[in-house]
């Protein structure tokens, strides 16, 4: 009797641990190409994208905006850089504005790096101001 207990508690934690590998591994795959869309200013591209993953996975921008990086840089910092304004608009307003103070990975603010990088006259960069 022990013996079955023990078999199926260790089947059990190996396939909750193999089904949130998998659940990993698709939401990276849902976010594979997210960096080119907003590279290319594609906002109807990002909102399919965003309810997609939403659907799929129950997550919200704020719950993987933090994990993806493109080329080192946010997805906000990608937009700016890329002058992408109807996408970055539209991140910053999903996002919460508490998030946008945040500090980055590398411990910057966006509205201290936009600051750093001269972009203060960006449109993004006047939304940001707006929500903040």
């Amino acid at each position: 009797m022990l013996k079955i207990v023990k078999t199926s508690i260790i089947i059990a934690a190996s396939t909750l641990a193999f089904s949130n590998a998998a659940q990993a591994d698709g939401i990276n795959d849902a976010l594979a190409n997210i960096c080119t869309i907003v590279q290319a200013d594609d906002k109807g591209e990002l909102r399919k994208k965003m309810r997609s993953v939403q659907s799929d996975y129950r997550l919200k921008l704020r719950d993987y905006y933090a994990g993806v990086s493109c080329n080192g840089q946010s997805l906000i910092r990608t937009a700016v850089t890329s002058n992408a304004v109807e996408v970055g608009t539209l991140l910053v307003k999903k996002m919460p504005s508490k998030d946008l103070q945040a500090p980055e990975a590398d411990g910057k603010t966006l509205q201290a790096w936009i600051a750093e990088q001269g972009l203060q006259d960006s449109p993004i960069s006047a939304e940001l101001n707006g929500r903040i």
